[in-house]
C-alpha cells in the first residue's frame, strides 16, 4: 500500500480504498493517502547555486546588493525579509487541510494527524510539530480498558508513558476541503474510527466563514457482538510550538456555557505574549449520553505518565475546578478534554470536539495601529469569545456541512469531470484561507480613496462593499510575504470572485484607492542598483505590504524591481475591473473604477514609445516573470494591451463616453496591426520582437489576454484584437511543445519551449513550470473548445504536486523537470477556479445555442441571487 502511491493513478487508489472508506461516510473524490505512505521523490528548494553560469553573472550585482540588505534586515532590523532566499522552507510532505475560516489565522493538522502548521499572528509562519497535540482512544468493556492507543504513527522522544506508534497501514486520509476525514482501522479490535475535520468555508458566507474555529466529528463503528464504552482525549499545549510557549504567564481555566437549550464545556487555554495575545479552546458538546471531563492543566514534557493512567483507569479525566496558576519563565503547560459515549454492539455512536482560537486584535509588525478582525462583529472584541464560538460552531457545523455539500455537489456529480479535477478545484482553494489571510472589519475613519474624491477622479471615502464587507488581504506565497501581490492575483482573483466577489470588489477598491496615492521616498532597488519612489502616482503598486510592517498604509515591500515600471500591473488591473462587473453586474462599482481605469491607461500609454498603438518592454524583466528579460513588443503583455483596450471600448459604451472609445478603439485597430506585424509567426505569437536568438521562443503564458477576455463575456466578434484562428493555432503549439514535448507529457506545461522541441533555458524562470500559469492556460484552451487538451494540459500538474511530490496544502509557485521546486505554498494556482468558470461558460454557451436563451451576464445574476 504505501510503496505504491507515486506509481499508482487517483482512480486506482481509490478503487483499493473506497470499499473501506466509503461505508464511513467519505467520499469517493478528494484526495487520499494512507497514514504509512512515503513519498519517494525528494526534491530542494531553488537556490543560488541552482542558477546557471551565464545567469549568475547577469545577476551579480543582485546577489551582492539583495546580501548587503538582508544583513540589515536580520542583523540589524531583526526582522523578517519578505522574501528569505538563504532559509528557503525546506520540502515537509506532512501537511493536510488547514483548520479555520476564512481571515481569523489558521492551524494546520497533517495527514498523519499532526498539528504542525501556524499562522495566528497575521501572514507570519511557522513551522512546528507540536508533539502533545493528539486524540488518543480508549476502549474499555465490562469496566475495564482494553484499548488505549495516540492515534499517531510517530514514537517520539517525549512523553513515553502514552502508548504512540499507531500502525498506520490501518489508517487512510482523505481530503476534500474545507473537510478532512481519517479513517482509522484499530487492529484486533474490530472497530473503526472515523475523524471527519470541519471548517466553515462557505462560498457566499460573510459571516460563518469569518470564524476562527473547525470542528472534528468521531463516527465510531463497533463491529463487535458487545458493546463498548469508548473514549476520545483531545490534548492541546497552551501556545503553537513557538517559543514564547515558554515565556511565561500563560494559564487554563475550565469552562461551561449553556444557552438557547444547548451546553458546551471545555478548557481555556489563554496565551500571553506582549504582541497578539490570544485563547486556545477546545471544547465539547454535552448530551445526556456523553460523559464529557477534563485536566486543566499538565505539563506536556517527561513522560507524562499520570494523564494517561488517569484516562486508562475509567475513561474519564479527573476534572478539577478552578485556574491553572500563570506559567514560570521556561516552562510549558497543556490541557485535556475526554469525551465518552457507549457503542451498542453492532452499531454506531459518535463524538463531537471543537477547537477554536480568539485573536481579536490584531498589530503587524510595526505595531502602529490595532485591526479588528471581521468575526468580532459577530462575536466582539473583548478576547472573550471562545465559549460562545465553540457553543456555535458545535451547534451549527451541521447547517455548514449542508451548505458545502449543496455546494460541492453538482461538480463532484458531474460525470464528464475527471477525479483529479473535483480534487484540485476544492484542495486548491485551501489557500484563500491558510495564505497569510487577514480579514479585517473597516475603521470609522478610515479612507480607502487615496485621498482623491470621486468628483476628481477618485472614490468614495468608505465604499459601501468595503464598509459592509470589510478589508481583504492574502499573502503571494507563505516564503513570499507581500499581501495582495497584484501581478499574481490576477490569476488566483477567479477563486474570490466567484465564490466571495464582496471580498474580491474590496480588493479592488484597495487597490484603486491605492493608485492614487504616492510615496516619494526613494530607495534602492536590488535588481537596477538605482534610486527610485517605493510608489508613483496613477499605477498600481505591486503589493499593498508586508505583514511585518504596516500593510495598507506602506504598499510595495517588493523592492527588487521597481514596479513603476512594470507593463502589466495597470493592465491586470483593467482587465479584472470589467471581468469583476461582467460577473456581479455592479454598476455603483464600474461607475466608481471608471476613473481609475482611465488614469492607469493613461500611465501605461507612455511604454508605446513609437505610437503604433503597442507598448513595448524595456530589456529587463519588466512584469510578473520578473526573472525573464523581455525586449520591444511581446506577446504577453502586448496582448495583455490589447485585450485591455477592448475592455475600455467595453467600458466606455458602458459608461456612455463615445469620445473616449473612439479613442481606444483607434489605439486598439493600430496596436492590433502592429501586435500581429511584429509577433505572429504564422504558428503562435513570438516571445518577443526583439529579434534575439530565444526571441521565437513558446511561451505557455502567451494568450493570458484572450483568456481574460473570454472569461469576461468577450469573443472574436467583440473588436477583433486576436483572430480565433490563431488563437488555437497558438495553444495547439503550446500544447504540442510546451506540454507533450516536455517531461513526456506529464508534468503540465514549462513556461518557455524552444520550437525545436527544448526548452528555454535563458533564465531561471523560463525553464520553469508555474503552476498556476498552467491552470490558466487551461481554462484558455476551454473556453477556445479544446477541453481535453486542457484537462491533460491541468492533470500533469495536479499528478505531480499532489500524488509525485508530497506537496499537498502547499502548492508551490513552481517546480522544474527534475530536482527543483520554488516558493512552496503559493497564491497562483488559485486560477484553477478559472477553469470552472469556463467549463460553465462552456455549458452555457451551449445551452445557448441549443435555443434555450441564456443571456449575457446571466452568471452575474445567479452571483447576486446568492449575495442577497
Amino acid at each position: 500500500m504505501n510503496t505504491e502511491w507515486g506509481e499508482k493513478s487517483s482512480a486506482e487508489l481509490m478503487s483499493s480504498y473506497v470499499s473501506k472508506e466509503v461505508g464511513c461516510g467519505v467520499p469517493k473524490e478528494g484526495w487520499r493517502i494512507c497514514l504509512a505512505h512515503e513519498f519517494k521523490e525528494k526534491r530542494k528548494p531553488f537556490q543560488a547555486k541552482d542558477v546557471s553560469l551565464s545567469n549568475v553573472v547577469e545577476h551579480l550585482g543582485l546577489g551582492i546588493r539583495y546580501l548587503k540588505w538582508w544583513y540589515k534586515k536580520t542583523q540589524v532590523e531583526k526582522k523578517a525579509p519578505f522574501i528569505d532566499m538563504f532559509r528557503a522552507q525546506p520540502l515537509r510532505q506532512i501537511y493536510g487541510a488547514p483548520l479555520g475560516g476564512i481571515g481569523g489565522g489558521t492551524i494546520t493538522r497533517g495527514w498523519r494527524g499532526e498539528f504542525c502548521r501556524w499562522q495566528l499572528n497575521p501572514g507570519m509562519y511557522h513551522y512546528k510539530t507540536v508533539t502533545a497535540n493528539q486524540f488518543t482512544v480508549c476502549l474499555r468493556r465490562g469496566g475495564q480498558t482494553v484499548y488505549q492507543q495516540v492515534l499517531s504513527v510517530e514514537r517520539p522522544p517525549t512523553l513515553q508513558g502514552w502508548n504512540w506508534g499507531y500502525c498506520g497501514e490501518y489508517a487512510f486520509y482523505h481530503a476534500l476541503y474545507p473537510r478532512a476525514w481519517t479513517v482509522y482501522h484499530l487492529p484486533g479490535q474490530n472497530v473503526t474510527l472515523t475523524c471527519r475535520q470541519i471548517s466553515p468555508v462557505i462560498p457566499h458566507d460573510y459571516q460563518d466563514s469569518s470564524l476562527p474555529v473547525a470542528v472534528f466529528v468521531w463516527d465510531i463503528e463497533n463491529n463487535n457482538d458487545y458493546a463498548l464504552d469508548v473514549s476520545i482525549m483531545f490534548t492541546m499545549v497552551n501556545g503553537s510550538g513557538h517559543k514564547d510557549d515558554k515565556s511565561g504567564g500563560h494559564w487554563n481555566e475550565p469552562f461551561h456555557l449553556e444557552k438557547e437549550g444547548e451546553a458546551v464545556s471545555g478548557v481555556l487555554l489563554h496565551h500571553c505574549p506582549t504582541v497578539n495575545p490570544y485563547t486556545l479552546c477546545i471544547a465539547a458538546r454535552e448530551q445526556p449520553d456523553r460523559e464529557v471531563s477534563h485536566q486543566t492543566a499538565f505539563s506536556p514534557k517527561g513522560t507524562c505518565s499520570g494523564l494517561w493512567s488517569d484516562l486508562i483507569t475509567d475513561g474519564r479525566l479527573d476534572s478539577p475546578t478552578g485556574s491553572s496558576p500563570p506559567t514560570p519563565k521556561g516552562e510549558k503547560v497543556a490541557a485535556a478534554l475526554a469525551v465518552g459515549c457507549s457503542v451498542p454492539a453492532q452499531s454506531r455512536n459518535s463524538l463531537e470536539f471543537c477547537l477554536c482560537w480568539d485573536m481579536p486584535t490584531i498589530t503587524f509588525g510595526s505595531r502602529e495601529r490595532a485591526h479588528l478582525r471581521r468575526y468580532t462583529r459577530y462575536f466582539g472584541s473583548k478576547a472573550d469569545a471562545s465559549p460562545s464560538l465553540s457553543h456555535y460552531a458545535l451547534t451549527h457545523y451541521r447547517r455548514w456541512e449542508k451548505s458545502i455539500e449543496e455546494w460541492q455537489r453538482p461538480i463532484l456529480q458531474d460525470s464528464s469531470l475527471p477525479c483529479w479535477y473535483k480534487s484540485a478545484l476544492f484542495n486548491e482553494l485551501y489557500f484563500l484561507v491558510d495564505g497569510g489571510t487577514v480579514w479585517t472589519e473597516l475603521p470609522e475613519d478610515a479612507d480607502v480613496s487615496g485621498g482623491v474624491r470621486s468628483e476628481d477622479g477618485g472614490l468614495p471615502a468608505q465604499p459601501a462593499v468595503v464598509k459592509e464587507f470589510g478589508r481583504f488581504a492574502y499573502l503571494e506565497g507563505q516564503e513570499y510575504r507581500m499581501y495582495n501581490t497584484y501581478d499574481v492575483h490576477f490569476y488566483a482573483s477567479f477563486a474570490l470572485i466567484m465564490l466571495w466577489p464582496k471580498l474580491a470588489l474590496s480588493v479592488q477598491y484597495d487597490i484603486a484607492g491605492s493608485v492614487v496615492q504616492q510615496d516619494p521616498t526613494e530607495r534602492l532597488h536590488l535588481m537596477s542598483g538605482r534610486y527610485s519612489p517605493v510608489k508613483a502616482k496613477n499605477v498600481v503598486p505591486h503589493d499593498i505590504g508586508d505583514p511585518d510592517d504596516e500593510p495598507w498604509l506602506r504598499v510595495n515591500a517588493y523592492l527588487i524591481h521597481d514596479t513603476a515600471d512594470w507593463k502589466d500591473l495597470n493592465l491586470k488591473f483593467v482587465l479584472q475591473v470589467y471581468r469583476d462587473f461582467h460577473l456581479t453586474q455592479d454598476s455603483q462599482y464600474l461607475q466608481d473604477m471608471w476613473p481609475v481605469c482611465q488614469a492607469v491607461m493613461e500611465s501605461e500609454m507612455k511604454f508605446d514609445l513609437d505610437g503604433d498603438g503597442l507598448i513595448e518592454n524595456s530589456g529587463y524583466a519588466d512584469q510578473t516573470y520578473d526573472g525573464w528579460t523581455v525586449t520591444g513588443p511581446s506577446a504577453y503583455c502586448g496582448g495583455l494591451w490589447l485585450a485591455s483596450l477592448c475592455v475600455m471600448c467595453k467600458m466606455a459604451r458602458l459608461v456612455d463616453n463615445e469620445e473616449t472609445y473612439q479613442r481606444y478603439r483607434d489605439i486598439l485597430d493600430r496596436g492590433s496591426a502592429a501586435f500581429d506585424k511584429l509577433l505572429w509567426n504564422g504558428k503562435y505569437y513570438n516571445y518577443d520582437s526583439s529579434g534575439r536568438d530565444l526571441s521565437n521562443s513558446v511561451m505557455s503564458d502567451q494568450c493570458a489576454g484572450h483568456w481574460f477576455l473570454r472569461a469576461s463575456g468577450l469573443g472574436e466578434g467583440d473588436y477583433k484584437a486576436f483572430p480565433t484562428e490563431k488563437i488555437q493555432s497558438a495553444l495547439k503549439s503550446v500544447f504540442d511543445l510546451n506540454v507533450m514535448s516536455f517531461a513526456g507529457g506529464q508534468m503540465g506545461a514549462v513556461n518557455g519551449m524552444r520550437p525545436e522541441g527544448v526548452p528555454d533555458r535563458s533564465s531561471v524562470q523560463s525553464d520553469e513550470v508555474w503552476i498556476g500559469v498552467v491552470y490558466g492556460l487551461a481554462a484558455t484552451m476551454i473556453h477556445e473548445g479544446m477541453q481535453e487538451e486542457g484537462m491533460r494540459t491541468a492533470e500533469g500538474c495536479y499528478r505531480t504536486v499532489w500524488e509525485r511530490l508530497g506537496m499537498a496544502f502547499q502548492t508551490p509557485e513552481a517546480y522544474c523537470e527534475k530536482n527543483i521546486y520554488r516558493s512552496l505554498a503559493y497564491m497562483r494556482p488559485l486560477s484553477i477556479w478559472a477553469m470552472q468558470l469556463a467549463l460553465n461558460t462552456s455549458q452555457k454557451d451551449r445551452t445557448t445555442s441549443a435555443g434555450t436563451g441564456v443571456a449575457d451576464g446571466e452568471q452575474g445574476q445567479d452571483l447576486r441571487e446568492k449575495e442577497s
